[in-house]
């Protein structure tokens, strides 16, 4: 990694690298520190590269432990680049590469010594070797207090990413500085206990860091938002005379701009570190009322830029604005990505302003159809990706101008939908089938608990405004209530053989009851989601109305059912009404027939006769300890997108075998 340096292979044996590691003392001022930061070695942007690099350093990194308490190099080493990072903002401006190139080189070493030492020491070991100075006191750095040299660090890497101008030559930098502050803040990935008690997230919550949290976050989110890629190669050669020819590819990233690098990693590297460091600092510190997550508050603040209100000067929570149009385009553009679904849910659930933006947006089915589309595609996707998808499909279900709106959506040839061609839909009746189709996924596949609530819940949500909807809809959606009710009579006929054979059997009773009566509550559930469309949209809904008649034998057991009577009540209405009609018509009458039934029987039913319930409305309400589920997600996220080596068999807080971790 020294001056000269290319080829991972041979950095065991560097000499400059093995002057580092050793007892000798190098001081901030020391030349050496030009020639080792003068390298040219192509950084690694794989994980699989990133282990190879690991791989080839542990004689270095075990010589670096045993030997810093003596030499005090690594101080030192954060020492240059505190000194570089300085003149960085106006060395980008005079166009001086030089502090950029040895800046980010030095960075990059920094960032690899903390990888390695934090996936085998404690944080408070870490921070020990990271600001340790030499053995020998008049060798040490005049007038520098190494007590503080990692918040100083860390500090330093934040006003770099809100400081420093992003430009070509810069790219890299950017990039390198938001991969830095993951890797110091994964302490907890190799260890347990309270993320608050660590020392790096408190000099982000309440140290000199955090006083740019606003600042921070509008810039993490305008990264994400830009989707900058990596600048091109230079194949003139050399940017600036006199420096060395692989200059421009160091600060560009490597090998950014081939079509290598596109397929080993994201068009925009930047982006999705930004994205992640962002998800990092807004789900920690969350549940300790000692300490306030500055991130997280201003994230759920952001304002539309092209809101006319100000915050007041008493509000509490700084605020920032943000386009909120190119935002929302950038969320739809790559929901397909968990990270992306995991900060729009972040911003519905949270952000207010965010929330009402998007429910006026005229162009729903941009932000829909990609979750839509995940859901279809379950199989394909984590089970934590399709839990927040739903959970987003169930926020915005809470409000009734979403699920009006919906149905007045027509999609026409939805590709990924291959069940049945379907040539004209509405994404509100296209929302229902892949809901209904997510439950019947789960029922045979992950047997999910919540994942039935969720998905019931926002169907149930919706349900008072479904209009017109699609043949196809109203078959798939009594077909749901038919396959629960088949099963439901399954499990009861074996309970009452259990029950016959009872000394045999009596292991197996407890289980049975506990799944009729989950069983009985989703039974419940459709049925009150079908009794909420007859009570307030029976006119609008000749197809599903059909579908009912045709299938009436199903709920016929549900209507003397104690737990079931009530609900079924206005199907019971509905039902022997029309079927009166259509016995005073043609004695055997064809499908027209029907449905002219149908649409004058709806109009002319007596409403008194039908009994009146309370609206279905159910709201989204996060688990007592969010930081339980959310910190093992987003550490799981980092894990599988970041592009480094996280050695699977040093990580403590999620199963790295599994696909969510």
């Amino acid at each position: 990694m020294g001056a000269g340096s290319s080829s991972i292979s041979g950095l065991s044996s560097n000499e400059y690298l093995q002057r580092f590691v050793s007892p000798e003392i190098i001081t901030p001022n020391d030349p050496f520190w030009n020639q080792v930061l003068s390298f040219t070695f192509s950084i690694p942007n794989s994980s699989s590269d990133y282990r190879l690099l690991e791989e080839s350093l542990t004689s270095l990194y075990e010589e670096l432990v045993k030997n810093y308490a003596t030499s005090g190099n690594v101080a030192s080493l954060i020492h240059v680049f505190l000194s570089r990072a300085t003149e960085l903002k106006a060395s980008t401006q005079c166009e001086n590469n030089v502090f950029t190139w040895q800046a980010y080189n030095a960075l990059f070493i920094i960032r690899c010594i903390c990888k390695l030492l934090l996936q085998h020491l404690p944080e408070s070991d870490v921070i020990e070797v990271l600001q340790t100075g030499p053995a020998s006191a008049s060798e040490s750095v005049a007038g520098d207090d190494n007590s503080t040299l990692v918040e100083e660090l860390v500090t330093s890497l934040v006003e770099v990413i809100v400081d420093v101008p992003l430009v070509d030559l810069t790219y890299a930098l950017h990039h390198e500085a938001t991969t830095a502050l993951i890797v110091l803040t994964s302490a907890l990935v190799f260890s347990s206990g309270d993320v608050c008690h660590l020392a790096v997230f408190k000099m982000l919550m309440t140290g000199r860091a955090s006083i740019h949290a606003c600042l921070f976050v509008k810039t993490l989110l305008k990264r994400f938002m830009a989707q900058d890629k990596p600048p091109a190669k230079n194949e003139g050669g050399s940017v600036v005379l006199g420096l060395a020819s692989g200059l421009w590819n160091v600060l560009t990233f490597g090998l950014v701009g081939s079509e290598e690098t596109t397929k080993k990693g994201p068009e925009s590297p930047l982006a999705t570190q930004s994205i992640l460091l962002l998800l990092v600092l807004a789900n920690h510190c969350t549940a300790d009322r000692n300490i306030r997550n500055p991130y997280r508050q201003a994230l759920l603040h952001a304002q539309n830029f092209h809101d006319p209100a100000e915050s007041t000067p008493t509000q509490a929570v700084a605020t920032f604005k943000l386009e909120f149009a190119t935002l929302y385009k950038t969320l739809y553009t790559h929901l397909q990505e968990d990270q992306t679904t995991l900060v729009l849910y972040l911003l519905l659930h949270k952000n207010e302003d965010f929330r009402t933006y998007v429910l006026s947006r005229t162009d729903m089915e941009n932000l829909i159809l990609p979750i839509l589309r995940t859901l279809y595609h379950a199989p394909d996707s984590t089970s934590h990706h399709i839990y927040m998808s739903l959970i987003i499909l169930l926020i915005l279900s809470e409000d009734d101008s979403f699920n009006k709106t919906i149905h007045d959506i027509p999609l026409k040839n939805i590709t990924w939908y291959t069940e049945r061609l379907i040539s004209d839909i509405s994404l509100g009746g296209l929302l229902i089938l892949v809901v209904i189709r997510t439950i019947t996924y789960n029922m045979t596949k992950m047997r999910d608990k919540y994942l039935h609530t969720n998905c019931l819940a926002a169907l149930a949500n919706m349900s008072s405004q479904f209009r017109s909807l699609h043949p196809y809809v109203s078959q798939r959606l009594v077909s749901l209530f038919e396959t629960l009710a088949k099963r439901h009579a399954r499990l009861c006929e074996s309970l009452r053989q259990a029950d016959y054979m009872y000394e045999d059997s009596e292991n197996d009773i407890p289980d049975a009851l506990s799944d009729v009566s989950v069983l009985e509550e989703v039974l419940r559930m459709v049925l009150e989601i079908l009794n909420s469309v007859l009570t307030h949209q029976l006119s609008h809904n000749h197809n599903l109305v059909y579908t009912l008649l045709y299938k009436r034998h199903l709920f016929i057991p549900f209507s003397t059912h104690p737990n079931f009577q009530d609900v079924t009540q206005n199907i019971d209405v509905v039902l022997s009404y029309l079927m009166g009609r259509l016995e005073t018509t043609k004695r055997d009458p064809g499908v027209q027939d029907v449905q002219e039934v149908i649409q004058q029987g709806v109009l002319h039913l007596p409403k008194d006769r039908l009994k009146k319930f309370p609206e279905l409305k159910f709201k989204y309400v996060e688990e007592n300890e969010p930081e339980e589920f959310f910190i093992p997600y987003v550490w799981t996220l980092v894990y599988q997108s970041s592009g480094l080596y996280w050695n699977p068999e040093s990580i403590c807080i999620f199963d790295p075998s599994q696909p969510d971790g």
